[in-house]
């Protein structure tokens, strides 16, 4: 690897799994200092004890759980330099069988949790050794384009994060801070999600590979490519931006 975070600091949530678990394995091998975490425990140790990360349990739709992630990163590091709101479900629930409940737990996390995520990175940043810096990447989706009928929560959410993003960027900016936000939006990714539904739903691998003209499906090492390039002081310009890393799956029209 090319060492490209080298002497940064991250939090990277959702860590136990997918995207969230392969982020923590490139960060690490870039060079970063990583706390991942997850509500999934042992799992979450287990990724994070390979990779050579740091793990905390974490409900990201609890504001003390994000006070006890940032106390540790302080106490541990004195900064933080990269913040990855990743931590997210699916419901599967369309507009006319969504529940109330249902619909205040997936934007408790998908979307309050990403908000926490970014409001308490910027109270870090801001303190930086050397002045305040950083880079928040929100893990967006593809449904925040072109919306899931089968799941009206998750598109909302979805939606709503990427548009949180861009006035989380243009604020910070706007207040002098040299703090990014951009969002990371993948595409079809080979995720438990997608085993999982793999397992009720035949065919379903290779319905997801055929979203993408490349006719594979992405996998959580393509997205935590893209994730250090935002990470980056390479992309010290980029801020309120959608980086698509779908493989062209909004790209090509619905008919070819």
């Amino acid at each position: 690897m090319s060492g490209q975070l080298e002497g940064k600091v991250a939090i990277v949530t959702g860590g136990a799994s997918g995207i969230g678990a392969a982020t923590v394995e490139r960060f690490v091998k870039e060079g970063a200092k990583v706390l991942s975490t997850d509500v999934q425990e042992e799992l979450g140790q287990s990724v994070a004890e390979a990779a050579g990360a740091m793990f905390m349990v974490q409900d990201v739709a609890a504001p003390v759980s994000w006070d006890q992630v940032t106390a540790k990163i302080q106490s541990e590091y004195g900064r933080l330099d990269i913040m990855v709101n990743n931590a997210g479900i699916v419901m599967g629930k369309n507009i006319e069988d969504v529940d109330l409940d249902s619909w205040h737990h997936l934007l408790a996390i998908n979307l309050t949790g990403v908000m926490l995520g970014c409001q308490k990175a910027i109270a870090v940043m801001k303190e930086n050794p050397g002045g305040s810096c950083g880079s928040i990447i929100n893990i967006a989706s593809t449904s925040a384009f072109a919306a899931l009928p089968g799941d009206v929560t998750y598109t909302a959410s979805k939606s709503a994060v990427r548009m949180l993003s861009k006035s989380v960027a243009v604020h910070c900016a706007q207040a002098g801070y040299n703090i990014r936000c951009n969002n990371l939006v993948p595409g079809a990714t080979h995720t438990g999600i997608i085993d999982t539904a793999a397992k009720t739903v035949p065919g379903m691998i290779e319905m997801a590979a055929n979203m993408s003209p490349f006719n594979r499906i992405g996998q959580g090492s393509d997205l935590a490519a893209a994730a250090v390039f935002l990470a980056s002081d390479d992309s010290g310009f980029v801020t309120g931006s959608d980086l698509l890393a779908d493989g062209g799956m909004l790209a090509v029209h619905p008919g070819y």
